[in-house]
């Protein structure tokens, strides 16, 4: 599953952050889930802690064939993000 709608969180006091209610309902994450948490270059990734590299690289692999992504389309896809987020956060 990719996310179409980017949404923006805050960080809060000592690097905690509020997950957005369908991310989390998405994947089904309770009030105790556990994250691990990776840094990408510039990004933040999160996965429940259940999920391991293969079966997550599965269920990614799987996602993309449904929505018929490729890899280009989703390193396109980061690239505008990048910018966006590049110009929300200098502009002002």
């Amino acid at each position: 599953m990719v996310s179409t709608l980017p949404k923006s969180v805050k960080l809060w006091g000592r690097g905690q952050l509020t997950i957005p209610k369908e991310a989390r309902e998405a994947l089904k994450l309770g009030d105790e889930a556990q994250l691990n948490v990776f840094v990408v270059g510039q990004c933040l990734m999160l996965t429940p802690k259940r999920l391991m590299r293969a079966s997550l690289a599965k269920d990614v692999e799987k996602s993309m064939k449904e929505q018929r992504l490729s890899l280009k389309d989703l390193l396109n896809d980061l690239k505008i993000e990048r910018r966006r987020y590049t110009q929300e956060k200098h502009a002002g």
